[in-house]
């Protein structure tokens, strides 16, 4: 062994010759005190840390007319979060396609943008302007395709970057979440920002939520971010319904052959590790996106298509995992 091992690993004490023993040998007595003492007071010490860690937190308050909050997230952009955010949202209204399923002949449903610095629903939804304001001073949602839809692109000109910082977009959340005038809805879609972040700490912590749904492509590097996305939810107490496959296939219009561009089953793979369940698999289709950036989602304009129906099943599945909503 050289010397600089020797100095690295010991310190540049020698084992051999000395009467007391070497540094890192009594830091190792020494954990193995304090974890007989931990183990003597595992449970004090867990109260106690989960006193600390609640000082300071809002408390949950249910949004006033919404009976269940869904949201929509994942651990990275660019995996068609918020496509599926619109299309659920427009699926769960499908109300003559899976009427039966959702045991009502008719659902109000909201769609909250709450992605501050991208925000994709105004486009998708085909909606412009100002929110109006209510007798009680609160925005009124903005509708379409009987969507009530409320995004931080209502406020700020379109090409405008917003440019703030994070006690400012948590601010804007909150006004989101509380001056909104919903009226009465059976299910609020939110739409979350890609990451771990502000914005997902806040909203679980503000109000109750029913469900999270992970959306996640088959590739490795998006699996690894929604494995993280999920295991945020699930550490701050809320039910994670299981995982969407968007993008898992490609199928040539011409020759029909299938190519799995980003990989095949990743999040069956991944689902099984976190014990949940794929809540369904989204096709990697032209018409979607076509359908997304002309303002007209693909449940809507396309409704008897294999796509649309993708969207329909998971809906369903959704629905079937919901807790019963609190009168």
């Amino acid at each position: 062994m050289g010397t600089w091992q020797r100095l690295f690993l010991f310190g540049g004490m020698s084992l051999r010759g000395s009467g007391c023993a070497p540094w890192w040998l009594r830091g190792i007595r020494a954990l193995g005190f304090r974890r007989q003492l931990s183990g003597a007071e595992s449970e004090n010490l867990k109260q106690r840390r989960t006193q600390i860690m609640s000082r300071g937190l809002p408390k949950q308050k249910p949004i006033e007319g919404v009976k269940q909050v869904i949201v929509v997230a994942s651990g990275k952009g660019g995996v068609g979060k918020s496509t599926t955010a619109v299309n659920l949202a427009l699926a769960l209204a499908a109300n003559d396609s899976i009427g039966s399923l959702l045991d009502q002949k008719s659902k109000a449903i909201g769609l909250l943008d709450a992605d501050v610095y991208g925000p994709s629903v105004p486009k998708m939804m085909n909606l412009k302007g100002n929110p109006e304001l209510s007798q009680n001073n609160q925005m009124r949602p903005l509708l379409n395709y009987g969507i009530a839809c409320m995004s931080m692109g209502f406020l700020v000109e379109e090409t405008a970057p917003v440019v703030w910082r994070g006690l400012m977009v948590m601010s804007a959340i909150d006004k989101l979440l509380r001056q909104v005038d919903w009226g009465n809805l059976d299910y609020l879609v939110v739409d979350m920002p890609p990451g771990t972040g502000d914005v997902q700490l806040s909203v679980s912590q503000n109000i109750p939520i029913s469900g999270a749904v992970i959306v996640s492509t088959p590739q490795d590097i998006a699996l690894m971010d929604a494995y993280k996305g999920a295991e945020m939810f699930r550490k701050v107490h809320v039910p994670v319904l299981g995982l969407i496959q968007n993008m898992s296939v490609f199928q040539c219009p011409k020759c029909k052959h299938k190519t799995h561009i980003f990989g095949a089953d990743g999040a069956k793979r991944l689902a099984q590790t976190l014990k949940l369940d794929v809540l369904g698999d989204i096709p990697l289709h032209l018409s979607i996106r076509e359908a997304s950036d002309s303002g007209q989602p693909v449940v809507f304009s396309q409704p008897e298509s294999e796509e649309a129906k993708a969207y329909l099943r998971i809906a369903a599945e959704v629905v079937r995992r919901l807790p019963p909503p609190s009168e």
